[in-house]
């Protein structure tokens, strides 16, 4: 095993081999989540790392099979497979016998952090609703998709996160929300390209755009009214979500906010291409994500020295 995850799963306390390497394989899984998802991960304290890997290694495992059994050998939507695995994940995860790989490990951090279970229900959920859907009609009908794809995941992180305050559930929903809703801007085009339109069509018609004109691959003033209105509405929901950031325990909050921030950047590298999403993708640069991520790092040893000094008094 990499000698950096034994390192972290000994800090997490978790000794058994079976299980060490369920957690080394979500590890793996959750490392193709993204850059902004790595850096925002070593930030937390060692031994809440693996819990992170575990819950975003269950997510990617989840939607990779689910797609993948979303359709018989011709191409054609089959929803029987992909409903099949998911109650099976569903029953073990209520103590079922299971041979997935990445269960044990999700298991076992739902019961260490108390994660309820209707959050990975909700997300099962929309990955087997977004196999099909290609449009969605209105702003009510793509939330119900970011509240699956995106804050169920991150209300299943919130309780390793370690909230000081009720309240903070509705931050980090935002926040997960916000974050979802930005990489789908950055990606226009290439979901376009897939056949996907998650830009709500109540949308696009209030701009004048149609499918047509997203298919062309120019950035007309129509389609720069309309992804700069959807990058506002990312930014409210940043703006909400930013005083949760407080609400959680001082060595969760440097992860947190350093995560938003890079999320967020995509808006920005968005407006300085001159929002041309439609052919290319847009991301943050591993240049900017370290310039934001460093001082975070230092932030986040002091907070962890403060809480270790806080213990031992």
């Amino acid at each position: 095993m990499h000698s950096v995850s034994a390192r972290t799963l000994d800090a997490a306390g978790i000794t058994d081999p079976a299980l060490r390497a369920a957690y080394e394989r979500c590890r793996r899984l959750a490392s193709s989540a993204g850059g902004s998802y790595r850096l925002a991960t070593r930030l937390l304290p060692r031994e809440k790392r693996p819990h992170m890997w575990a819950v975003c290694g269950f997510a990617r495992r989840a939607a990779g099979v689910i797609t993948s059994l979303g359709s018989d050998s011709m191409g054609r939507q089959d929803a029987g497979p992909a409903e099949a695995w998911a109650a099976g994940i569903l029953d073990a995860l209520g103590g079922a016998p299971s041979d997935d790989p990445v269960v044990p490990a999700m298991l076992h951090t739902m019961r260490r952090w108390q994660i309820p279970r209707i959050h990975v229900e909700a997300f099962l959920d929309s990955a087997r609703t977004d196999r099909a859907a290609t449009a969605y009609p209105t702003y009510a009908d793509l939330e119900r998709y970011l509240y699956g794809s995106g804050a169920a995941i991150g209300l299943q992180l919130l309780p390793i996160l370690e909230p000081l305050n009720p309240e903070a559930a509705s931050r980090a929903r935002a926040l997960a929300e916000a974050c979802r809703l930005s990489a789908l801007i950055g990606d226009i085009g290439r979901d376009f390209e897939r056949g996907r339109i998650y830009l709500p069509q109540e949308d696009l018609d209030t701009f004048g755009v149609t499918r047509e004109a997203l298919g062309r691959g120019a950035v007309t003033p129509l389609i720069r009214e309309l992804i700069g209105f959807e990058i506002e509405r990312a930014r409210a929901l940043y703006a909400f979500a930013e005083p949760g950031v407080a609400m959680l325990h001082p060595t969760s909050r440097e992860s947190v906010r350093t995560y938003g921030r890079l999320c967020a950047g995509t808006l920005e590298r968005i407006e300085r291409a001159g929002y041309q999403v439609l052919t290319q993708r847009v991301s943050v640069p591993w240049q900017r994500r370290w310039s934001v991520a460093l001082p975070a790092m230092g932030r986040a040893r002091a907070a962890r020295r403060a809480e270790r000094r806080w213990v031992s008094a």
